[in-house]
């Protein structure tokens, strides 16, 4: 109940058990609350005052789901008998426990397989840790796409020419990909409240981050054609290396909504990463599909998603991104 609690899941007990009955199991769990009087299950009931419903009967139990639904809540609702299904088919989450009848079980959208209700604590917990996973593989996925091509339009507007070749380019894709996915593993926290997708906040905030990321990739750019003077190919390995190490930096300043060093990224992630910086630089300092250079662009970008990251705190709170 209590991680319930925490997570922002409001727990009431629905119960067609006697008033004493349902008390007294509700003060055993932790169930803190008023009781709703016999026969008070009404349109015009008050969700907020009460937190055990004793006495209800079958189709109360389908009403008061419908009532909760209609006072925009997302309701999961647990049950295991045959008189629970309409109740379990209407609510958001059916959850049916492991002991319940077929026809709870069939009405139901999760299944528990073990006894007790634990299992629900679990699901809300592993279901947090995935939304966290799949937001920043979004928020990750529009800010790459916002600068890389906006980059090679603002690189032929400076430079005159391609700022990337098409082999290079596909090299970019190929590395960026491999990071993007291994974000699947990646060591996230579970939020304390409940997800939602409001992607005009997630657009705002890879707009953020994109800019950021574009401002600095072009200025890298810049000083290259404008203070060394650097050929058209030099430029092209200037521009592939500053394009892979800021991913690397907006990467890593994307998956955590705090500062990016306040959760230990995975043993995944960070082999990627590894294995993508490892393969750039190689090329790059080799000369292999471009002209050789110096990988100044990469302490460059390290200092790049600190500074980033100082930015991005009070840009998401505000944006309120989590």
């Amino acid at each position: 109940m209590t991680e319930l609690h925490d997570f922002g899941v409001a727990v009431v007990m629905i119960s067609g058990d006697a008033t004493v009955t349902a008390s007294a199991v509700a003060r055993t769990v932790g169930l803190k609350g008023a009781l709703c009087p016999p026969g008070g299950v009404t349109d015009k009931l008050r969700l907020e005052d009460y937190a055990v419903f004793a006495g209800v009967l079958p189709e109360d139990k389908f009403k008061l789901v419908k009532t909760y639904q209609a006072a925009g809540h997302t309701v999961g609702m647990c049950g295991d008998g045959a008189n629970d299904a309409p109740a379990l088919r209407q609510a958001q989450i059916g959850i049916a426990v492991s002991s319940a009848t077929d026809v709870a079980k069939s009405a139901a959208g999760m299944v528990l397989t073990e006894p007790g209700l634990g299992g629900i604590v679990s699901a809300v917990r592993e279901g947090r840790l995935i939304f966290q996973r799949v937001l920043t593989y979004t928020l990750n996925s529009i800010t790459k796409k916002i600068v890389q091509a906006l980059f090679i339009a603002a690189g032929l507007i400076m430079t005159g020419h391609a700022a990337l070749t098409p082999l290079l380019m596909a090299l970019i894709m190929t590395v960026g990909d491999t990071l993007g996915m291994s974000l699947a593993t990646d060591n996230v926290r579970p939020s304390a409240h409940p997800n939602q997708w409001r992607v005009g906040r997630l657009t705002a905030a890879a707009g953020f981050m994109g800019a950021g990321q574009l401002i600095f990739s072009l200025a890298i750019l810049a000083v290259g054609y404008f203070v060394f003077r650097w050929d058209q190919r030099t430029l092209q390995t200037l521009a592939f290396l500053t394009i892979v190490c800021d991913n690397q930096a907006t990467t890593y300043t994307n998956r955590e909504r705090l500062r990016l060093w306040s959760s230990r990224p995975s043993t995944w992630l960070v082999g990627a990463s590894v294995a993508d910086l490892t393969l750039a630089c190689r090329l790059a300092t080799a000369g292999l599909a471009m002209a050789p250079l110096a990988l100044a662009a990469i302490a460059a970008s390290a200092a790049f998603a600190v500074l980033l990251d100082f930015a991005k705190v009070p840009a998401f709170r505000r944006l309120a991104f989590a």
